[in-house]
């Protein structure tokens, strides 16, 4: 039996984080390309995806909004309706996502699944008995989520997936997804001018041609998210040390 797969996404001014190198039309069609790489991976590996939307979008997928922007409130909402069936809770920015990895989890001979995200979040969740545990997203998630599944008596596997643990939320994310992207997200980086650049040993990313634009507002809206430190034909660097430019 091969599960719904269960999408959060948010359409509108996504991943600011990545602000000082996207403008939010470019975040929203990056997030919807990414959203894109998933939805593809999750009908490879058989399963049906369900969109749950911060609001509806253009589609043709079906779609579930979130319910007073809670994505908790609406997932533990659905979660009671899949009873008798699986279900599979996979996020929207993971655009190395492919559908051996996610067969993989769902192969699973434990009670669930979990392959965590970088800095404690949860990127992917799958359950053989969903009426059986409830998700607490936001936070270290991953944590909360492996007390929920100790406190109800689910065995879980954790599973260690590159392709799965790779979440895209800052301009660093950017070099694994131009080096291992095969899909439309990378396309579309490289539509925009981003290529790998280097310099003494560390691979970065820098934006050229004709897309450069003036980011140095960036700091005050994100300071995690640096401005440029400089302009040329070389294009508009990304990063505290100037990268040259080198083909890969």
């Amino acid at each position: 039996m091969f599960p719904h797969a269960f999408i959060p996404y948010k359409p509108v001014n996504p991943k600011t984080r990545l602000s000082c190198i996207l403008n939010q039309e470019e975040r929203e069609t990056f997030a919807r390309a990414m959203l894109t790489d998933v939805i593809t991976a999750v009908k490879g590996a058989g399963c049906s995806p369900v969109v749950v939307g911060t609001e509806l979008f253009d589609s043709d997928d079906v779609q579930v909004t979130v319910k007073d922007a809670d994505l908790n409130q609406t997932l533990n909402s659905i979660i009671p309706q899949s009873i008798g069936g699986q279900m599979l809770i996979i996020m929207a920015d993971l655009p190395l996502a492919t559908s051996s990895a996610i067969e993989r989890v769902c192969a699973t001979k434990k009670d669930m699944a979990m392959v965590p995200g970088r800095g404690g979040g949860t990127n992917v969740i799958f359950l053989a008995e969903p009426a059986r545990f409830h998700v607490d997203y936001y936070g270290t998630s991953f944590n909360k989520h492996m007390k929920i599944a100790e406190d109800a008596g689910l065995s879980c596997e954790v599973i260690d997936s590159f392709r799965l643990h790779t979440d895209i939320d800052e301009k660093e994310d950017l070099v694994e997804l131009l080096i291992h992207g095969e899909g439309t997200s990378r396309k579309y980086l490289e539509d925009l001018g981003f290529e790998l650049a280097v310099e003494k040993g560390r691979v970065g990313v820098i934006r050229g041609g004709e897309n450069n634009r003036d980011l140095g507002d960036c700091p005050s809206a994100n300071p995690q998210c640096p401005a440029p430190v400089g302009t040329g034909s070389q294009g508009v660097v990304y990063n505290s040390i100037p990268f040259i430019r080198r083909k890969m």
